[in-house]
């Protein structure tokens, strides 16, 4: 038995040393990882290629349009849609008067998102993608119950924009960055470095911006979500002093930090399947997980400061990025990269208030800090609850076409 023993444990020495003796594998290196750029492409088609327009739609996006036609009347803009706004402006009320001024005075562009392999080198890049398909998702006014001062329930803050946010425009030194702007701070009093400003941690979980505070709120989900909106009415809990128990807050600025989803963050974790990371689904997942709220919120350091703004006539929306107040329905936000602010849309995509086919004429009024691509589109459902709770749901496939004058084509409108 001790021979037996003795012979494996010798094989087996043996083996180990012959192994110890190879050269040892090494893992092939990982390739580079391709870097992209994102194109608009847009390919010239006409209004019989497009979906069909009901002239109930028709009629009702028409003020959207006229909206941003006054936009451009006072605009750099003007001369470019000169001839078009005079046409939408005499189709008065007529639905095929509107048609004829869309055949008349339009141009018709499909658009598509081309995905290209960034040449550092000079040379032409490579299309790695070309699709017409994009992504639509919804957005609403939000009503949350607030207060002027601290106290009771309302111990969340809204910010204003805080005294020490600076905004760099970028373009005034490089005029290939015109456009750009970066936000950041000075990182103390006795130094001049620009450092990026606080993220949502430092401003919410450490409490960096006391004293800024603009109103108080309820629900620190509610309020993150009013971010996420970018404008909102607030119910203002006993004025007492004769101002007016509904304001709205728009808008003001941002402290420029990345725009990161919550949602993609718990589907990752596998707290959320994707068909449930809704705003509905992730308010539930907070009503399970009320110990982890601060966590989840953290994952966004992109934070939204507001102004006051007066309520006006409560049954229109608030004011987009174009200026003028969003129509429900009819208005959408969309990256100024690639569409042109004010411009009318026609989009093929599906409704998430009833399932049904959503094909109409839109027109883009509003951007957002998460719309970002040719084809990225957010749908203006309106306001309150039940415009929430579609909006929450609006995930889509969306297709669509910009309309631009006759004599211009969507590039030149960009700049």
């Amino acid at each position: 038995m001790r021979s037996a023993r003795h012979s494996r444990w010798s094989v087996a020495l043996v083996a180990a040393i012959l192994a110890g003796c190879q050269t040892p594998r090494v893992a092939p290196p990982t390739p580079p990882q391709i870097k992209t750029i994102t194109l608009a492409r847009y390919e010239p088609s006409t209004l019989a290629q497009v979906p069909a327009l009901r002239d109930a739609d028709l009629v009702a996006a028409w003020p959207a349009l006229l909206a941003s036609c006054n936009v451009f009347d006072k605009s750099v803009k003007r001369d470019r849609w000169a001839a078009a706004c005079a046409a939408v402006r005499l189709a008065g009320t007529d639905p095929s008067a509107m048609r004829t001024a869309l055949q008349a005075q339009f141009g018709v562009y499909r658009i598509l998102t081309e995905t290209r392999e960034a040449n550092g080198n000079g040379g032409e890049a490579r299309t790695l993608d070309l699709t017409d398909r994009g992504r639509l998702t919804g957005y609403y006014e939000p009503e949350l119950n607030g207060s002027r001062t601290q106290g009771d329930q309302y111990t969340v803050p809204l910010y204003r924009v805080p005294d020490d946010l600076l905004a760099i425009d970028l373009g005034t030194a490089y005029p290939e960055l015109q456009g750009k702007r970066v936000r950041g701070r000075i990182s103390d009093a006795n130094s001049k470095r620009v450092v990026p400003y606080w993220s949502r941690a430092d401003i919410d979980g450490a409490q960096r911006l006391r004293g800024q505070e603009l109103l108080w709120v309820d629900d620190p989900v509610e309020a993150f979500f009013l971010q996420i909106q970018g404008s909102g009415r607030v119910r203002l809990a006993n004025p007492g002093d004769g101002s007016p128990s509904i304001v709205r807050v728009g808008y003001a600025d941002t402290n420029g930090q990345p725009y990161k989803s919550i949602g993609t963050w718990l589907i990752e974790r596998g707290e959320l399947t994707l068909e449930n990371a809704s705003m509905q689904g992730i308010k539930a997942w907070v009503r399970t997980n009320p110990q982890r709220l601060r966590e989840l919120l953290d994952q966004n350091p992109s934070y939204v400061f507001f102004r006051e703004l007066p309520l006006g006539d409560p049954s229109v929306g608030p004011v987009g990025a174009l200026g003028v107040p969003l129509t429900a329905g009819f208005s959408v936000a969309a990256d100024p990269q690639f569409t042109p602010l004010g411009a009318p849309l026609i989009i093929r995509s599906t409704s998430a208030a009833d399932n049904s086919p959503l094909e109409r004429l839109v027109v883009a009024q509003d951007t957002g800090g998460a719309i970002r691509g040719p084809l990225r589109f957010d749908f203006f459902w309106g306001t309150g609850a039940a415009a929430g709770e579609i909006a929450g749901r609006q995930r889509s496939d969306v297709y669509a076409w910009v309309l631009v004058p006759k004599d211009a084509r969507p590039e030149e409108l960009l700049r």
